[in-house]
């Protein structure tokens, strides 16, 4: 039977996402997170990017421990992949206390939470992964143990039920989530700190993966670095994730260095071009393309012609896509960016694109400018 403080999440439990091999899905199968775990930084010194919630959760830290007692409660959200696992792990490192971890998926019940406190010692860190997703009567108990370091338990049924306070001892609760907008109000507000997770930029990834290289025993010269760290779409799990299979195709067709001949040939076998997009984001910005003039169209659409979900679309595409300036979403549907017909090698539209709605020109014969494909 699995233990209070048992994961209980993998890859295809955080919902939709791509094939469990895909190199560019940021989130992290179980086997992928033992490999993450030899990885990781163990204190702010060593951890690498997001300057700001670096500097100011080491203000937190020192002055808790100046004072001698537990720091406030930690929120860290932001997409996954970034950090806010091993951000966790460095608290608990910091502090010199043990660090339990949980999900909130696995927290079904108040009483698995109210467990999950009482074994908790002087000072620890309870990091709840995805703490958006927790049951409501558990996250209600919550409340209390953030505020007053108390449980009330419930004993017995009906009329004749008990609650019994129990004192539980100080800790550090650190939630993480991708999703802080499914926060309610009530745990929001219990967070003393709140750090908002940014994407990495090139410079930050590529120091990543020289740290990552040396800890594998990977010779990565710079250029091959740079080529994987712009292929890695601002994220340092899918950045260490090509190093290893990059490192996998130097030590199998080349002399075992990554460089950028190396790097480029095993991407392109990965299919993960060069600005970071895989198989299914291709097909989705090809199919808005040439299927349907740009767009706009809608999401379940779109998703028939690439023959995938309509939540896979939505949740696992397109969030990168936009970012990168190749798709916008609009009222009337998806539409593609000159950016994406210049990607594709498409020719742009004559007047290009209108994010209104399809190319720029109006209709010639002076139809209606609605297109088959809204939804």
């Amino acid at each position: 039977m699995s233990g209070p403080f048992d994961r209980g999440l993998s890859a295809a439990d955080a919902g939709p996402g791509r094939f469990p091999d895909d190199p560019v899905d940021p989130r992290a199968g179980d086997e992928e997170r033992v490999v993450e775990t030899a990885l990781r930084p163990h204190s702010l010194a060593d951890f690498i990017g997001q300057p700001k919630v670096a500097r100011q959760l080491d203000l937190v830290l020192e002055g808790a421990k100046r004072r001698g007692r537990p720091p406030d409660h930690v929120l860290l959200s932001g997409p996954p992949g970034l950090g806010k696992t091993s951000l966790a792990l460095i608290i608990g490192s910091e502090l010199g206390t043990a660090v339990k971890i949980t999900s909130g998926p696995a927290i079904e019940r108040s009483g698995d939470l109210a467990a999950m406190l009482s074994n908790l010692g002087p000072g620890d860190v309870l990091f709840i992964d995805e703490i958006h997703r927790i049951a409501r009567p558990a996250e209600e108990l919550l409340y209390m143990a953030m505020e007053d370091f108390r449980v009330d338990v419930v004993v017995g049924k009906g009329p004749g039920a008990t609650a019994i306070p129990l004192e539980i001892h100080p800790f550090t609760l650190v939630g993480a989530t991708t999703r802080a907008g499914l926060l309610t109000g009530p745990l929001r507000d219990r967070f003393g700190f709140v750090g908002q997770m940014e994407f990495y930029e090139v410079a930050d990834l590529q120091r990543v993966l020289a740290r990552s290289a040396d800890l594998l025993g990977v010779e990565l010269s710079p250029e091959g670095s740079l080529e994987i760290a712009g292929r890695s779409r601002g994220t340092p799990r899918i950045a260490n994730r090509l190093l290893r299979r990059v490192r996998d195709y130097a030590e199998v067709r080349a002399d075992g260095r990554v460089t950028l001949e190396v790097a480029r040939a095993a991407l392109a076998l990965y299919d993960v071009d060069d600005l970071g997009l895989d198989r299914l984001d291709r097909s989705v910005l090809d199919a808005l393309v040439t299927k349907f003039g740009g767009g706009p169209v809608g999401v379940a659409t779109l998703a028939v012609a690439v023959g995938e979900e309509p939540h896979t679309v939505e949740e696992v595409c397109e969030p990168f896509l936009v970012r990168a300036g190749l798709l916008a979403r609009t009222p009337r549907g998806r539409v593609a960016t000159e950016a994406a017909f210049r990607h594709l090698g498409h020719p742009v539209p004559r007047g290009g694109v209108s994010l209104g709605g399809g190319a720029a020109d109006p209709p010639s014969d002076g139809a209606s400018s609605q297109t088959l494909f809204d939804a």
